[in-house]
């Protein structure tokens, strides 16, 4: 614990001095890859006493999560008297380091921000970093750094202000993802709007009025882009459908309830939702607030490789004549590999095998699985309900289902509904 003594220290005087939020950014560096550098080469982090190294002036809280297999993710965090944190993590296999990583968080009122991560590898050399950083509301952007924390790599946007439009009057299709990058110009004249040209999306996660794309589940470090690439197919295979993004409320699932009425207040006629749980209790409110709309929702049936009918994935599971669980299949009619798969919960089977989309940075890549399945079908949704608008939910669902057919290929078992071969036609 040599090297620790005169880190705390530090620490401490930066503390008495000032919040995170005022030391300057130098500082910040100098006490993140100061943490690496007293701390990384430890055999252990278990014991550390920070309380005996600064009388007074710390809290440890330490855990250890075991992860899939033998890794272990041990994690320490250091609290100041103010609130103010740094997470220390230490992912190891039969105790060999793998990973390091320290991350710092600001008290700026409403709880710590985090503001500043060094991965370091298992020698302890910092190989990158990232840093968050927010401009005037909403703007908030997320750095990749190089080693010495300085360099930037590139910037990613989190979270911008809604582009300007017009509403064009299209069947409004409501996406339940990890939000939506809605400033991409081939999302821009793609939002549902009100009269007043506001678009009509909501993001249920941190219950503000911008679902930009990005979960982050797995820290505020390490955002999972999804819904962006959902978006792109159906924006590309209904052109005249006018979407409603929504950022899935992750920390409180009872919220919900609160997006489908939402949606239902906005126009919504078709859900697009590629998520689910193993957990029915997450989608009750959903549930019950389904019931009470005249709302069809597509959902993706997972990609575990399992029978939901034995195992259940929800929302896919539910007896509602308003949900229609769809999977993935190749081209040809086989179920996709990894593709869940139900004879009774499962409706429908078509290709979302190798498709081409468009990520939250606008470039062009590839994606698959049922996740990806879920904009084809609400996108032949879209089109159906636009040249027949006075289908109700109930009805809209058994016209899809009207064109689906037994697969050359699959064996029986698999599917409620059956294969569609071809999704843009109907």
């Amino acid at each position: 614990m040599g090297r620790f003594f005169p880190f705390l220290s530090l620490l401490a005087g930066l503390a008495a001095s000032c919040a995170w939020a005022n030391v300057a950014r130098d500082a910040r560096v100098d006490i993140v890859l100061g943490a690496v550098d007293a701390l990384c080469h430890r055999a252990e982090l278990s014991g550390l006493d920070a309380q005996t190294a600064v009388p007074g002036s710390w809290l440890i809280e330490e855990a250890q999560r075991p992860s899939e297999g033998d890794p272990r993710v041990i994690t320490v965090r250091l609290v100041l008297p103010g609130g103010d944190e740094l997470t220390i993590e230490r992912r190891q296999i039969n105790g060999t380091l793998r990973q390091f990583r320290v991350a710092l968080a600001a008290e700026l009122g409403d709880g710590p921000t985090p503001n500043l991560l060094a991965i370091a590898d298992g020698g302890c050399w910092v190989q990158s970093g990232r840093e968050l950083r927010f401009g005037d509301e909403p703007w908030a952007y997320l750095d990749q750094l190089d080693g010495d924390l300085a360099t930037v790599r590139w910037t990613e946007t989190l979270q911008a202000p809604w582009p300007d439009g017009v509403d064009r009057g299209g069947v409004r299709v409501g996406l339940v993802d990890s939000g939506l990058a809605y400033d991409l110009p081939v999302f821009r004249d793609r939002l549902a709007r009100s009269p007043g040209g506001q678009p009509l999306g909501y993001d249920f996660w941190d219950l503000d009025p911008w679902p930009y794309d990005g979960d982050t589940s797995r820290g505020a470090f390490l955002p999972i882009r999804h819904g962006t690439a959902v978006a792109s197919i159906l924006a590309r295979e209904a052109p005249g459908a006018d979407l409603v993004p929504y950022r899935y409320p992750r920390p409180d699932m009872a919220r919900m309830g609160d997006i489908v009425a939402h949606a239902a207040a906005a126009g919504v006629r078709i859900m697009a939702m590629p998520l689910g749980s193993r957990d029915r209790a997450d989608w009750a409110t959903f549930e019950a607030a389904l019931a009470r709309h005249d709302m069809l929702a597509v959902v993706s049936a997972g990609n575990n490789g399992r029978d939901i009918d034995a195992d259940p994935i929800y929302p896919a599971a539910l007896p509602s004549e308003r949900v229609l669980t769809v999977t993935s299949a190749d081209d040809f009619g086989h179920l996709a590999h990894g593709s869940n798969w139900g004879a009774e919960h499962v409706d429908i089977m078509l290709p979302a095998e190798d498709l081409e989309v468009i990520d939250f940075r606008g470039e062009r890549g590839r994606a698959s699985g049922s996740s990806f399945a879920v904009p084809r079908l609400a996108a032949m949704a879209a089109r159906i309900l636009a040249r027949e608008p006075d289908l109700t939910a109930v009805q809209l669902r058994a016209r899809l289902l009207a064109e689906a057919r037994p697969s050359p290929f699959e064996r029986d078992g698999v599917l409620a509904g059956g294969w569609i071969p071809n999704p843009l036609e109907e």
